[in-house]
Order: structure tokens, then C-alpha cells, then sequence
């Protein structure tokens, strides 16, 4: 039987359950006159300490060395001098590790109370980075990593993703989460790469409008839903160096074909608020790019939200890109370019902020339009989330927090994430009788599952573990039982001198046990970190992690590779000798289990890479290269040549791709073409696939990609099942950036492109 799917490919779909969002772009009448009637009755002072945001160190008990007491205290001399005295705008982060929901409502009661009690006529708004869950509240449901999420290409997944993580960091108290990562992951050497949504603007389009859904829920944010905030705006990902906060070099064109669209669609979808790139794009620091700030975001975009500094990036401004010669030019560069709030974020350097801040109005270096600007787009989204209602939540009104629901949503989301890379002589799915050895520097512990902003910063900080959650070796454990599962980690990883590194751990000891073994699951990664602690020095593999995989390849016993990681590690040297190879990326609390399902076949594989698998260090190679990055030294066009492609998956099911066609042959202006194709699951076990549309412009005025992603769907096939899947592709599908980068449509011939199959169109 024909099953039809139909969808409708444009730059920016519009998905039903995002229809409806809290507008960014739009402005509320009766809102609007209550923020400039509480506009007119403050003080500058007052106003300037709405732009200042401290993190909740800042007011922790201190002893005389300094050092925070433990259990943490509130110190209510310090609340009330930033609060009510200074009129803190805003609070961020945690101490050093995840709060109980207690402690988070003790934190909330007193942020809160001025307000509360009419000691302040301004609440704060209190934001966290609940990027892969509420990755702060202890017994929070872990999802999978951004990248993992988009290996799913499931925007539905997505948008239930982030309706659970709105709703779990609701139940802490917190209105604001500093999330999705919109950063193009076109950088794998980035210590965040694993925060974004993979190397292509449509695919982190469609997951990052669907998790804005998902926060941000529909009309107004109810209890239950967050003001979402988009990072980094923009070109943050695309450092030169491939070293965090450091240079990046993109050209016009690019920034707008590449790095832009995601932004452009969120906010046209309602995100209400943006965080700003703490590197430089073609030698200007995102925070005082007026022109992508102010001109574009604000003005051609229509932004009505707020947006707000990453860490010290002001003070950064003259201590590290050197375009101010002291803190108070540089306040005033960058909330001039259009920066709203500043992430100070310590005491006593938030009273040195304002008082600054104070001088430039004074001095008029800032004007009181752009001071009353940041104010009104800053109180507007705390209308717009509900601070103002003075009805802060109770952790006992959200009995699923952390309950069976969502622990399931998230195994799912990490059975969708991992990826299928190899499947010598179908090794998968293992007998649930075989004899295993778990071995590897990854296989045993929960941190190397989650990455970073897990409990802690960096996440490396195993005494936070979700205690019910389950490492690679416990979920192999529980399906084998101890006697059909032996345990030798072989080598280990650690930090010294600031920089990853690992070791041989009793080899002897692995290779006894490889050889009581039928097969070797060898579960190699990256240790967890972010931002600066996370630069590393190459992409290859380490080579105790390289030497352990020969040992295990000198047994003579299947390998299966399990890949623990963040960003695609060079594992060139030991891919031929695998029987299979699993890219986990970073899967979360439940990716123990997930692995361990879809190793045994009791769950098909259907993750798909979201970015181009690197085989070399020194050549980065992106799917949608121009012709030129495929010419060889033989001068034939061969040369392109990663270790696995972008959109790359197996399953356990063989899926068959035919009748390709198109409704029509030539499309003008205005018109749309229908591409149909049909996908037949020839296998006896179900399957879900993701159908995904290319189209190549074949000549263009300018450079054109070799492909570009224009429409995907992740389809569910019963055993021997056929859908046709349609698509429909119009001009607006055709655009690029020309050579005076405007964006432009040409005529011409365009190959369509599913799975092997192609055809051609031209446009009139």
C-alpha cells in the first residue's frame, strides 16, 4: 500500500506548532503603556541597573578566605545593595554544581522578594544554560547534546524537547534559558562544536525554530515555558584557528548564506531574546558590530526583544580585543552598537559597571533614546514571560519534573541521535548471548555521556552524576548480566597542563580478557569541556585511545567502536579493522541505555551525521563544497573525500529508493515544482528514514555549492512498507547571495538529488 507525505520546502518552514509564538517582531498595545508609564517614573540610575546582570556567586556568604560556605548561603546584605539599592536588572548561573529544587526555590524567594514586596517596581529575570535539559536541578531529565539532537533531523523530537526542558527549568523557578546554539558547526576543532546543530543553516533552521517552539510555547508564556535565548549572534563557530572566542573570517556572502538564517528565522518566529558573539568576524567584536546588531537585528529584522553579553565580554572589550583604552570606553562602544544588558558578572565590578554607565549618560556619550531603548525592549520581555504578575512558581505544581514521561522522550531522542557508521558483514545486531568485553577510556562513566553544562560548567565532575542514570558498562551489565560482560578500561583520559590527554591503563589485563570474549565493544571519545578549557591541539584520536584499538584488533576478535564524543575525533588509522562503528555524540543520562537497545536490535538505528565526517586533520571538507575543493592533482574532480558524508546513516533495514520525478520541468516565478519519490523498506524490521532533497544550481554568476539541503523528512516504514514522499520546491528555494550580496535568483538548469537518484529542472 502507497503511503503519501507531503511537504513543503521553503527557506524558512513554518511548522504548525510554532504558528503561534510570543512575538519578538510584534508589540502588545496594552503592554506597551505599561512599560512607558514605568519608563516615566524611573530614575537613569534606576534604568541603568536594568541593564546589568551578576551572576548568583556574586551573592553568595563568603568566609575570610573568600571562599563560598558550603551548604550556600544568600547573603542578604549583598541581595539588598544589588537589588534594591544598585536595581539589578538581571541574575544568571548557579554557584559551581547543580541545586535541588529546594535550594532553587530558596534562591527564587529571595531574588523575588523586592519585588514581591514593593522594595523594587522592576523583577529580576534569573537565566540559565539548560542547553541539553535543566542541566542545574538535581534529578532534571538529560537529553541528548544540540548535536546529537540534530543527528535525529526530527524537528518534532525537537519541539517535545524543548517543551520538556522549558517545563523542568519552569519548575526551578527560571523563566530565561540561554539556548538554542545557533552557531554554524563548521568548525570541528571548536570546543563547542558539540553545541550546535551540525554544518548546515536548513537543517539548524528547522531544529532551531522547533526548540524555540518547544521553550517558548504558543501565545503567551504560560508557567510551563521560557523566554528562549539565541547563541552566539554571529559568526562565533567560524574562528580561524579553530580556538574559542578567537577570529573569525567571513566574507558578506557567507554570513548571510551560512551563518545568518537560523537567526533570521528564530526571530522571525519569536525568540525573544539574543546573546552576542564573544569573538571578533573580520576584526570587529560582535559587541560593538552596530551594523549586525542595530541595523540588522534591530532594524531589518524588526526585533522588539532584548539582547545581552556572554561572560565579561564588555570588560573583554579593552582587556582582550584592545578596541577600547579603558572600561568605560568600552561600556559605552558597546551598549552604543545595541547590546541591552551586560553580563558583568561579578561583585564589586557590577557597582563599577553602573557607575560608568551613569558617566556616559551624563556625559551624553550615551544618549537617554538608547538608554530608554534597552530598558524598554528589557522590561517588555519580562512582561511577555510573566515576571511582572508576581506569582512565582512552586516546584509541587510540576509533577513531572523529572518523571517517567520525560525520561522516555529522552531515551528516544538519543535512540533517533546515534548514528550507524559501519556494519561489516552485519556484526549488528549482537546476540543477546554473546560474551562482551566493555573496554575504553568512555565505557564507564556518566560524564563522558553528558559533555559540558552537566551539574558543573565543564561536567567533568563524576560526584554529580544523575545517580539512577547508567554508564556504558552498568547498561551493558544489566542486559548481559555480570558473567556475559567482562570490564577492562584500557586506557583512560585526563587533564594536564590545561590541555586533554590519556594513557594506557594495565593492557595486560584488556587482553586476557578480549581473548574469554566472543566480541569487543571499545568505547572511545573526548573528555568533557567547553569554551577556553575545552581548546584542544588537533583532531586526531590521542594515541592511547589509537594504540588500545590496535591491541584490540591483535585479538583476532570483532571490534565494535563505540564513539563517545563532541565534536568528529580523526579516527582514520583504526576504521578499516572495525567490525562497526557507532557515533553516540553526546547522548545524555539515557544513551547507556539507548546504545545497548540499539546494539541488540531492539530498536533500529536511524540517526543520520549532521556534519561532514572528517578523514584527515589537515583538510576540513564541507558537503556543500564548491567543484573546486573535489579537483584532484589529476586534475579529476575525486579528490573530495571525508571519512563519512553529512546525512550519512545505516539502519538494520534495507531501504530502496525509486521513481524519482518531478511534476514539471521548467519553473517560473511564483510557481512551484512537486518532486515525488518512493522509498520501499524491502526488510523485515521497521525502520524510520530520513528523506533528504539536495538541489545543485549547475552555473551561477558566482561560485556555486556543490549541493545544498533544501527539504528532509524523517519518515516511519512498517516491514515491507513503500511511502512516497513528496516535496515542493519553489524560487524563493533557489536564492544565493550575488557578488554585490544581495540575495538574487538566476535562471538556469538545477539537479535534483535523493539518496542515488537525480533529475533536472530549469528555471525561466
Amino acid at each position: 500500500m502507497l503511503h503519501r507525505y507531503i511537504l513543503i520546502g521553503t527557506l524558512s518552514l513554518l511548522f504548525s506548532f510554532a504558528s503561534c509564538q510570543p512575538s519578538s517582531k510584534t508589540t502588545d498595545p496594552s503592554i506597551e503603556s505599561k512599560i512607558e508609564k514605568i519608563l516615566s517614573e524611573m530614575t537613569v540610575e534606576e534604568k541603568v541597573g536594568q541593564t546589568c546582570q551578576i551572576t548568583l556567586d556574586a551573592l553568595f556568604v563568603r568566609d575570610e578566605e573568600n571562599k563560598v560556605v558550603e551548604p550556600f548561603q544568600l547573603d542578604p546584605k549583598k541581595l539588598k545593595e544589588a537589588i534594591v539599592d544598585y536595581g539589578m536588572g538581571s541574575i544568571l548561573n548557579v554557584g559551581s554544581h547543580t541545586f535541588t529544587l529546594e535550594e532553587w526555590a530558596y534562591v527564587m524567594k529571595n531574588v523575588h522578594e523586592p519585588f514581591e514586596n514593593k522594595k523594587t517596581q522592576v523583577p529580576i529575570i534569573y537565566g540559565i544554560d539548560a542547553i541539553h535539559g535543566v542541566t542545574y536541578t538535581v534529578g532534571g531529565t538529560l537529553f541528548p547534546q544540540e548535536i546529537g539532537l540534530a543527528a535525529t533531523w526530527n524537528p518534532e523530537l525537537a519541539a517535545q524537547f524543548g517543551d520538556v526542558v522549558a517545563y523542568e527549568t519552569r519548575a526551578s523557578g527560571i523563566h530565561w534559558n540561554f539556548s538554542p546554539v545557533l552557531d554554524l558547526g563548521r568548525a570541528p576543532l571548536w570546543s563547542r562544536h558539540f553545541e550546535t546543530l551540525g554544518e548546515d543553516p536548513f537543517l539548524a533552521t528547522q531544529l532551531g525554530d522547533a526548540i524555540i517552539a518547544g521553550y517558548q510555547g504558543k501565545g503567551k508564556i504560560d508557567p510551563f515555558h521560557t523566554a528562549a535565548c539565541l547563541k552566539h549572534f554571529v559568526g562565533y563557530s567560524g574562528t580561524v584557528s579553530g580556538r574559542d572566542r578567537t577570529t573569525a573570517w567571513i566574507p558578506e556572502k557567507y554570513l548571510k548564506e551560512l551563518y545568518l538564517p537560523a537567526f533570521k528565522s528564530a526571530i522571525d518566529k519569536g525568540a525573544l531574546t539574543v546573546m552576542i558573539n564573544s569573538g571578533d568576524v573580520n576584526g570587529v567584536p560582535g559587541h560593538i558590530n552596530h551594523n549586525l546588531l542595530t541595523k540588522t537585528l534591530k532594524e531589518a529584522w524588526g526585533f522588539k526583544g532584548f539582547t545581552v553579553s556572554d561572560w565579561e565580554d564588555f570588560t573583554m572589550l579593552h582587556t582582550v580585543h584592545s578596541t577600547a583604552d579603558d572600561l568605560y570606553g568600552a561600556i559605552v562602544q558597546g551598549f552604543n552598537a545595541g547590546v541591552d544588558m551586560c553580563m558583568v558578572p561579578y561583585n564589586p565590578q557590577y557597582k563599577e559597571y553602573i557607575k560608568l554607565m551613569i558617566k556616559g549618560v551624563e556625559e551624553g556619550k550615551i544618549t537617554k533614546e538608547r538608554l530608554d531603548d534597552a530598558v524598554r525592549r528589557i522590561l517588555r520581555v519580562k512582561m511577555l514571560v510573566g515576571l511582572f504578575d508576581k506569582k512565582m512558581n512552586q516546584a509541587n505544581k510540576y509533577p513531572n519534573f523529572g518523571g517517567k514521561a520525560h525520561q522516555e522522550l529522552a531515551l528516544n531522542t538519543a535512540l533517533e541521535s546515534i548514528t550507524l557508521l559501519k556494519n561489516k558483514d552485519n556484526i549488528l545486531p549482537l546476540d543477546a548471548k554473546t560474551k562482551v568485553l566493555i573496554a575504553g577510556a568512555t565505557s564507564d562513566n556518566l560524564i563522558f555521556l553528558n559533555g559540558a553544562w552537566t551539574h558543573t560548567w565543564q561536567g567533568a565532575d563524576s560526584s554529580y552524576n544523575t545517580k539512577t542514570a547508567q554508564n556504558i558498562k552498568e547498561a551493558f551489565i544489566q542486559k548481559l548480566g555480570k558473567e556475559n560482560c567482562l570490564f577492562s578500561q584500557g586506557a583512560e583520559l585526563y587533564v594536564e597542563d590545561d590541555f586533554e590527554k590519556s594513557r594506557l591503563v594495565n593492557p595486560d589485563d584488556f587482553t586476557a580478557k578480549a581473548k574469554q570474549s566472543d566480541v569487543i565493544v571499545l568505547c572511545l571519545g573526548e573528555y568533557p569541556s567547553t569554551e577556553k578549557p575545552g581548546d584542544i591541539l588537533s583532531l586526531n584520536l590521542d594515541a592511547a585511545q589509537l594504540e588500545l584499538a590496535k591491541l584490540a584488533y591483535a585479538t583476532k576478535k570483532p571490534v565494535v567502536l563505540v564513539l563517545v564524543e563532541g565534536r568528529p575525533r580523526i579516527i582514520r588509522p583504526i576504521v578499516e579493522n572495525a567490525a562497526a562503528i557507532v557515533q553516540t555524540y553526546l547522548p545524555g543520562d539515557y544513551g547507556a541505555t539507548a546504545l545497548v537497545q540499539l546494539l541488540f536490535g531492539e530498536a533500529n538505528f536511524s540517526g543520520k551525521l549532521p556534519y561532514t565526517y572528517p578523514r584527515h586533520d589537515g583538510i576540513m571538507e564541507f558537503y556543500d563544497h564548491p567543484k573546486s575543493t573535489a579537483r584532484a592533482k589529476s586534475n579529476k574532480f575525486d579528490a573530495y573525500n571525508p571519512q563519512w558524508n553529512f546525512g550519512f546513516g545505516l539502519s538494520y533495514s534495507k531501504l530502496v529508493y525509486s521513481d524519482l520525478t518531478l511534476s514539471a520541468t521548467e519553473l517560473t516565478e511564483g510557481d512551484s515544482i512537486k518532486i515525488q519519490v518512493k522509498v520501499s523498506n524491502e526488510s523485515n524490521r521497521s525502520v524510520k528514514e530520513v528523506v533528504q532533497l539536495y538541489i545543485a544550481d549547475e552555473y551561477a554568476s558566482v561560485v556555486p555549492a556543490n549541493k545544498k539541503l533544501k527539504a528532509f523528512e524523517k519518515i516511519s516504514l512498517a516491514a515491507k512498507e513503500t511511502k512516497i514522499v513528496d516535496f515542493y520546491i519553489s524560487s524563493e528555494n533557489l536564492k544565493f547571495v550575488d557578488i554585490d550580496n544581495q540575495w538574487i535568483t538566476e535562471k538556469g538548469s538545477f539537479k535534483v538529488m535523493i539518496e542515488a537518484l537525480s533529475t533536472k529542472f530549469e528555471l525561466k
